[in-house]
C-alpha cells in the first residue's frame, strides 16, 4: 500500500496562513485613526490656550474694578473718622465750655459703681466701668464731651454705612450714638484699653497715629456685619483715648454677593487674615460652608476671632495653595479645586483694609465651546473605530471558518493518540496505535506507545517493592501517606484509616486539614505547602488529628520530598505517622505543673517585693519625723510631753516594721534566699535597746519589766538586725501573753562556749498537747479570736534566724506558771571589740557639705533635708533620667539615692554614672524601702558607701554622712 507524502506541523499551518493580510490591514487602519485624534487634540488644546489667557484677563479686571469701589468708599469713612477725631481734640482742649444741666440729669450710677445715662433725649450714651472707682472717674470731661453729640448725630446721617460713633478713654470711658441702655450691653468692670477697638490705635500699634480698621464682625444689636474705623486722640504725647466709626458693611459685602462674574463666575470677600467675609450660595457650595449671621453680645465685645477655621482659606485643604499666592501677590490668578472642580480664582487688594476682591469661575464653563466641538472631532472617531471594528469582526469570523477547517484535518489523528493516554492512564499499557500523515502526530504516537511499555514494567517493580514496605513499616507506624500537591490529595495506607475512621485511603488535601486541631493546622500547611519558611529540609512535626467521634490525638509526622518540577517547587511528599498521645499527655502534664510552681513562685517574689517597697515607704516618713521630733526637744525638758508623744510613736513604728520584716524574713527563709552576714555586736546594748522598744508595751499591760545586764560589754558574733529582731519577738511574746501585773526578766548566762540570752515571764504557759505545734507557721496556740494581736510566725521566724547565726532557740513553759525562752549563740570570752572611727569635730565655720537626694516619695525628701540641714545643702531631685543629666553635669559632693524611681532606676543610674570619669568615684549612700538580700545585691558591685533602709534610722544616715565629710577632707558643722 503506497504511504502518503508527510509534511511538518510547522510547514503545514504557515502555508494555511501566509494567504491572508491580517497585519499589513491593521496597521494601516491603526495610522490613519491615530493621526485623526492627534490632529483634533492639537486643534482642541490650541483654542483652549487661547480662551484661558482672555478668561484670566476678564477675571483680573472684574476683580481690580470692584476692589476699587470698595477701596473709595472706606477712604470716605477713613476721613469722616479724621475729622470727628479734630473735633473730639478740640473739645478736650477747650478751656471754658457751657455746662448743660440736662446732660448732667440724664446720668446715674449703678449699686456697684457705674457711671451710665438712663435717658435717650436724641442724645448719645455714656458708660464709665467701675474698673475707675467712682473718687477717681472724670465727670467734667464727660459734660464737655456732650458737646460733640450734634456732630455725631450728623455725621451718622450724614453716610448711610455709619451705625455709630463713640469715643474711648484711656480710663474706661466711653460715649457713643446713638444712645442704648449700656449697663445691659456692657461688662460693669470692663477694661477698655485691653480690648482691640483701642489699642490697635495705641502708640505701640499706631505709632503713625493715623486711621485704622478693626476686622468685621457680627453686630450683636441687629446691625449685620460690621467694622470700626479708629483714630488715636493724643494731648501731647498722652493717648486720651481713641475716637471710633463702627460702619455696617453689609451693603459692601452684598454687592460683592451679587457681583455679576462672566462663565457664571462669582465673587467673594476675604479679610487680609484670609477669612472669607462675602460668600454667594454659589461659593457656600463649592466652599461647603453656611455664613455665619449670629453672635452673642459678650462674644462680640470681648472675642477677636469671629469666624472658625473652615473659613480660613490658609486653614483649608482646597484653598491653601490659593492662600500662598495671596500672601506672595497683590493682585494675581491662580487655579484650585473646590468641591471636586477645577477652578479659577482671580484676586486685587483693597489698600485702606488689606481685604482681597477674589473673582472664581468654572474652567469647565470657560471651554465648555472647545469642548463641545472636540466632542464633535471625538464622535467622528467613535464612528471610525466602530467601522473598523465591524469589519474585523467579519474579517474574524471568515478566519474562523478556515481555522475550523484546519482543526477538522488535525482532530482524527491527535484524537487517537488522546485515547492512547487515556487507555494508558487506565492501567492499560499497550493500546492501539493511532496514525496521522503529519510527522510531529505520528512521532507523538510512537512516543506513547513506548511510554505505555515502560509504565508496565514500572509498576510491576513497584508493587514489589511496596509491599516489602508495608511489610517492614506496618509494625513501626500508623500508616504510610503521600501529598500530591498539585492535585491537593492524601494517600494513606496503613491502621490509620481505620483508627481515626476515614472512608478510604484517598482523600482532598483541604479534607484533611480540616481533621487537624485548629491550633495547629496553619503550622501543618506550612510544614508541607510552604518549606521554604523551615529551616533545612525537615518535614517532621507534632499536630493532633481527630477521629471519627471528633476526638483529638497527638500524631507525629515524618516526611521527605519525592519530586518537584524544574524550578524547585515540591510537587509530592511522602513519609510516615506516629501515634504519640501518651508521650504528649505524660509532656503536657510536667509542664502544666511546672507552669503552676512557676507563677507561685513569680507571685510570691512579686508580694514581697510590693509589699516590702509599700509598707516600708509610708513608715519612713512616720518613723523618721518621730525620731526629728525627738532630737529637736532634747534640750527643751519643758516639752517632755511632746518627747515622750514621739518615743510612743517611734516604738510603735518599729514595732509594726518588725512584724512587716517577720513575714518578708519568714517567706525568704522557706524560699532559701536569706543569708546573714555575721559581725562583732555588743549583746549587752542590743538587750537594752530591746527592753526599751518593749517599755511602753509593759507599762500599757501594767507589768514589771527586770532586767539583768552584765556591767561591760557582751561581745558575740551575730547579725545585729537578726539578733535584734529575734530577741524582741521573744519580749513581746512575753508581754502579750503574760498575766495582768505579771513580770517579765530579761537576763544572760555565759559559757565557755555559748551566750545565753533568757526571755522569763508569768503567763499562762503552754500546754504540753500544744508545744508540739509552737514552731510552726500560723499556729496561735488557741489565741486566734482573742484580742491579742499576733501572726504566728514569730517564733517560727526567731528559730530560723538563730540556726542562720549558728545558734539555736529555745523554751521550757509550765501550764499556770509561765514560760522561760531563749536564744543561745557561739561565745568567745577573748573577743574584742572592734575599733570604730570617733565623730568628726565640730567646724562652725566651714561651708556646708552639697548633697543630692534622688526619691520620688516627699515625706521622704522633706525628713532627708530636716536631718541633714545642719551638715549640708540637700537639693532633691524626683526623675531618674534628669538626675543622671544634672549630676554628670554639676555632681554634688554626696548622692542620697533611692532605687525605684521614675523614668530610671535608681541602680541603673548609679551604673552609668559609675562609668562617667567625672562621677566615678562620687559618694553614694542609697536610702531605699528595699531590705531584701537580693535588694543589696543590686548595687553591690557598684562602691556603694551605706546602704540604709526604711524606715529610715536618723542618727545612722547622720554618722554616714558625717563619715563621708571626713573622708573627703571637708568640715562638718553639727548643732
Amino acid at each position: 500500500m503506497q504511504e502518503h507524502p508527510k509534511t511538518s506541523l510547522r510547514g503545514w499551518m504557515w502555508r494555511a496562513f501566509v494567504q491572508s493580510a491580517l497585519i499589513p490591514l491593521v496597521l494601516v487602519e491603526t495610522v490613519l485613526i491615530a493621526a485623526y485624534l492627534l490632529t483634533n487634540s492639537s486643534i482642541r488644546e490650541a483654542q483652549i490656550d487661547h480662551l484661558r489667557e482672555t478668561a484670566l484677563s476678564d477675571l483680573q479686571t472684574a476683580a481690580q474694578q470692584e476692589a476699587q469701589l470698595v477701596s473709595e468708599r472706606l477712604a470716605t469713612i477713613g476721613k469722616l473718622t479724621d475729622l470727628y477725631r479734630e473735633q473730639v481734640g478740640s473739645v478736650l482742649l477747650r478751656k471754658e465750655y457751657l455746662v448743660d444741666e440736662l446732660e448732667r440729669q440724664r446720668h446715674a450710677r449703678t449699686p456697684d459703681g457705674v457711671l451710665y445715662t438712663k435717658t435717650d433725649d436724641g442724645r448719645a450714651a455714656s458708660f464709665y466701668a467701675n474698673s475707675t472707682p467712682a473718687e477717681q472717674q472724670d465727670l467734667d470731661r464727660v459734660l464737655r464731651l456732650a458737646q460733640l453729640d450734634p456732630l455725631m448725630k450728623s455725621l451718622q446721617a450724614s453716610n448711610k454705612l455709619i451705625a455709630s460713633l463713640y469715643f474711648n478713654t484711656w480710663d474706661s470711658y466711653n460715649r457713643i450714638y446713638p444712645w442704648f441702655f449700656t449697663p445691659e450691653q456692657y461688662p460693669h468692670d470692663m477694661v477698655i484699653p485691653d480690648y482691640n477697638f483701642y489699642y490697635l490705635a495705641d502708640a505701640r500699634h499706631n505709632p503713625q497715629r493715623k486711621v485704622v480698621w478693626t476686622d468685621i464682625y457680627v453686630d450683636p444689636a441687629g446691625h449685620g456685619w460690621m467694622m470700626s474705623a479708629l483714630a488715636p486722640v493724643y494731648r501731647g504725647d498722652f493717648l486720651e483715648g481713641v475716637a471710633g466709626l463702627d460702619i455696617t458693611v453689609d451693603s459692601i459685602l452684598k454687592e460683592i454677593a451679587g457681583l455679576q462674574v462672566s462663565w457664571n463666575g462669582y465673587a467673594m470677600l476675604v479679610s487680609g487674615e484670609l477669612n472669607i467675609m462675602a460668600l454667594p450660595p454659589q461659593g457656600e457650595q463649592d466652599f461647603a460652608l453656611a455664613e455665619l449671621t449670629e453672635h452673642s453680645y459678650d462674644e462680640a465685645i470681648r472675642q477677636e476671632i469671629f469666624k472658625p477655621a473652615d473659613f480660613n482659606l490658609a486653614k483649608r485643604v482646597d484653598s491653601a495653595h490659593l492662600a500662598q499666592a495671596i500672601s506672595r501677590s497683590q493682585t494675581g490668578i491662580e487655579s484650585l479645586n473646590l468641591d471636586g472642580q477645577p477652578k479659577l480664582a482671580a484676586w486685587a487688594t483693597i489698600p485702606e483694609t488689606g481685604w482681597k476682591l477674589i473673582t472664581v469661575v468654572d474652567e469647565a464653563a470657560i471651554f465648555s465651546k472647545t469642548n463641545a466641538l472636540a466632542a464633535r472631532y471625538q464622535q467622528i472617531g467613535y464612528l471610525l473605530i466602530a467601522g473598523m471594528v465591524l469589519f474585523y469582526l467579519l474579517f474574524f469570523a471568515a478566519m474562523w471558518l478556515r481555522s475550523r477547517q484546519l482543526s477538522h484535518q488535525l482532530q482524527q489523528p491527535m484524537n487517537g493518540v488522546t485515547g492512547m493516554m487515556a487507555q494508558i492512564g487506565q492501567g492499560h499499557w499497550s493500546p492501539a496505535r493511532a496514525h496521522s500523515d503529519i510527522t510531529e502526530l505520528d512521532q507523538m504516537a510512537t512516543a506513547a506507545a513506548a511510554m505505555g511499555e515502560q509504565l508496565a514494567h514500572s509498576e510491576t517493580t513497584r508493587q514489589q517493592a511496596q509491599g516489602q514496605l508495608e511489610l517492614v513499616l506496618d509494625s513501626t507506624t500508623e500508616s504510610l501517606w503521600t501529598i500530591d500537591l498539585v492535585r491537593r490529595s492524601v494517600h494513606i495506607q496503613g491502621r490509620f484509616i481505620e483508627r481515626f475512621g476515614l472512608s478510604g485511603p484517598d482523600m482532598a488535601l483541604d479534607s484533611f486539614y480540616a481533621r487537624v486541631h485548629p491550633d495547629d493546622v496553619e503550622a501543618v500547611i506550612i510544614c508541607h505547602e510552604h518549606p521554604e519558611q523551615r529551616p533545612g529540609d525537615d518535614y517532621t512535626i507534632e499536630y493532633r488529628f481527630s477521629d471519627h467521634s471528633g476526638i483529638y490525638h497527638w500524631l507525629l509526622s515524618r516526611g521527605r520530598v519525592v519530586s518537584s518540577d524544574g524550578d524547585g517547587h515540591i510537587q509530592r511528599l511522602a513519609g510516615t505517622h506516629v501515634d504519640i498521645d501518651v508521650l504528649k499527655a505524660s509532656q503536657e502534664a510536667l509542664r502544666e505543673a511546672s507552669q503552676q510552681a512557676q507563677a507561685a513562685n513569680i507571685a510570691k517574689t512579686r508580694f514581697l517585693s510590693s509589699m516590702s517597697h509599700e509598707l516600708r515607704t509610708p513608715l519612713n516618713a512616720v518613723q523618721g519625723f518621730a525620731q526629728m521630733i525627738q532630737l529637736e526637744l532634747l534640750d527643751r525638758p519643758e516639752e517632755a510631753g511632746l518627747s515622750q508623744y514621739a518615743g510612743e510613736i517611734l516604738g510603735a513604728s518599729n514595732h509594726l516594721c518588725m512584724l512587716v520584716d517577720d513575714i518578708l524574713d519568714l517567706a525568704h527563709i522557706e524560699a532559701q534566699k536569706t543569708s546573714v552576714s555575721l559581725e562583732t555586736v555588743d549583746a549587752r546594748q542590743i538587750m537594752s535597746e530591746c527592753i526599751e522598744l518593749v517599755r511602753p508595751q509593759a507599762r500599757e499591760h501594767h507589768l514589771h519589766l527586770e532586767t539583768h545586764l552584765p556591767e561591760g560589754s557582751l561581745l558575740v558574733r551575730a547579725e545585729p538586725r537578726r539578733l535584734r529582731q529575734t530577741l524582741l519577738n521573744l519580749l513581746s511574746n512575753a508581754v502579750k501573753y503574760n498575766r495582768p501585773h505579771g513580770h517579765i526578766s530579761l537576763s544572760y548566762k555565759t559559757t565557755p562556749t555559748s551566750l545565753r540570752l533568757i526571755v522569763e515571764d508569768t503567763g499562762f504557759g503552754i500546754s504540753e498537747d500544744k508545744q508540739a505545734l509552737l514552731f510552726k507557721p500560723f499556729q496561735r496556740l488557741g489565741h486566734e479570736n482573742s484580742t491579742i494581736k499576733g501572726t504566728g510566725i514569730g517564733l517560727v521566724l526567731s528559730r530560723e534566724l538563730a540556726e542562720l547565726m549558728n545558734g539555736k532557740l529555745g523554751f521550757s513553759s509550765e501550764p499556770g506558771i509561765g514560760s522561760t525562752f531563749w536564744i543561745e549563740l557561739p561565745f568567745s570570752p577573748t573577743l574584742q571589740r572592734e575599733t570604730t572611727q570617733g565623730s568628726p569635730a565640730q567646724n562652725h565655720g566651714a561651708p556646708p557639705l552639697r548633697i543630692l537626694y534622688v526619691e520620688d516619695d516627699h515625706a521622704s525628701q522633706v525628713l532627708v533635708q530636716k536631718a541633714l540641714a545642719d551638715i549640708g545643702d540637700v537639693d532633691v531631685m524626683e526623675n531618674g533620667l534628669e538626675a543622671l543629666h544634672w549630676v554628670t553635669e554639676n555632681p554634688p559632693e554626696l548622692l542620697l539615692l533611692d532605687i525605684d524611681l521614675p523614668d530610671l532606676q535608681g541602680d541603673s543610674l548609679l551604673r552609668s554614672l559609675r562609668k562617667h570619669a567625672r562621677t566615678s568615684e562620687l559618694p553614694v549612700i542609697i536610702i531605699s524601702a528595699g531590705a531584701l538580700p537580693e535588694d543589696l545585691a543590686m548595687v553591690s558591685d557598684l562602691n556603694v558607701a551605706s546602704y540604709l533602709t526604711k524606715p529610715l534610722k536618723i542618727q545612722l544616715l547622720r554618722d554616714a554622712v558625717l563619715r563621708i565629710g571626713i573622708q573627703r577632707h571637708i568640715p562638718t558643722s553639727i548643732q
